[in-house]
């Protein structure tokens, strides 16, 4: 039996016989169905290890939380068609996420974690293009809305999900082929560094590693950043990556490439119907292509790509011998 095979059997039998946590997890939701002020007992230590600091411990029930309250007002569809399309054919690389799909390439047989799975759409798309999905997320809910997407999806069988902070999740160390990341890193400051350590570890040499994530590089954006009143949805302990956090990623994958997005293409939640680019009428879309477009050029200059509100970080890690 050879090592993929040996990663395939795992993987199987993770996904039947779901981690310790996971059996946690619907006990804890139903007492999340209490009213908002009510505390609840006990939940902490049955969601999070004690091998967590306090300090770790409430920021994390703080963003499960949030991000339960999120998943609530969500319906579990299947994917949309169009939104199908747009991500297999990838025409449009000024756009982040169909730079990342390009980036990625033939999704068939890989396997990837994706960090911060949230409501599963990115991990419904890749498990549609054939990969071996596994979505980790530390918001209950959340974990129940994917299972729900991937059953209408057909995806069930090469999918499984885990409800644990990272930390603490029960991951085979260096056996997935791509590490996904979709705004996840910048929850995670203070962890950082263990964190990064543990998404190598768990990645097979020469692994891909795709991130995007909020970033705010100029002193003065970041100024004008926290005096303009722009509503944001927001967790209390999240905030974009600075040089800092960037030099650390980098000090784990050396040979990570930074691509900048979101100058000018900010403005697209003005326009877009309901965000949705797919949905959206003809002239709608081509605005969104000039921006996106325009936002490529600029923001390929030197200098000019502190103006970048997402950065795509991608790169291999290196292969063994």
């Amino acid at each position: 039996m050879d090592e993929q095979e040996i990663l395939d059997g795992r993987f199987e039998a993770e996904r039947e016989e779901a981690p310790p946590v996971l059996a946690l997890v619907p006990e804890a939701v139903e007492r999340r169905r209490a009213p908002r002020n009510e505390p609840l007992p006990g939940f902490e230590e049955e969601l999070f290890s004690s091998e967590l600091p306090p300090e770790a411990l409430a920021r994390w029930a703080s963003e499960s939380d949030f991000f339960d309250q999120v998943a609530e007002k969500q319906t579990a569809l299947p994917l949309d068609a169009l939104t199908l399309e747009r991500y297999q054919a990838t025409r449009r690389p000024w756009f982040n996420k169909e730079f990342r799909f390009r980036v990625m390439g033939d999704l068939r047989g890989k396997r990837v974690l994706d960090v911060g799975c949230g409501d599963g759409s990115n991990a419904m798309l890749m498990a549609r293009f054939g990969a071996r999905v596994t979505g980790l997320d530390i918001s209950p809910r959340s974990i129940e809305l994917c299972k729900r997407r991937a059953e209408l999806d057909g995806v069930a069988e090469s999918t499984r999900f885990i409800c644990s902070p990272l930390e603490t999740a029960d991951l085979l160390e260096g056996s997935f082929d791509i590490i996904w990341g979709d705004g996840v890193l910048h929850h995670l400051i203070p962890e950082l560094d263990g964190v990064m350590r543990k998404l190598v570890s768990c990645a097979r040499p020469g692994a891909l590693f795709v991130f995007s994530e909020p970033v705010c590089l100029s002193p003065l954006m970041r100024k004008l950043r926290k005096r303009l009143p722009i509503h944001t949805d927001a967790t209390p302990n999240e905030r974009p990556l600075e040089r800092a956090e960037l030099a650390l990623i980098q000090r784990y994958l050396p040979q990570l490439e930074l691509r900048w997005f979101s100058f000018l293409s900010r403005m697209d939640r003005f326009f877009l119907r309901d965000n949705n680019f797919e949905r959206s009428s003809k002239p709608r879309r081509l605005v969104a292509d000039v921006l996106g477009c325009t936002d490529r050029a600029l923001l390929s200059v030197p200098g000019l790509q502190l103006l970048g509100g997402m950065c795509v970080m991608y790169g291999h890690l290196p292969e063994q011998g």
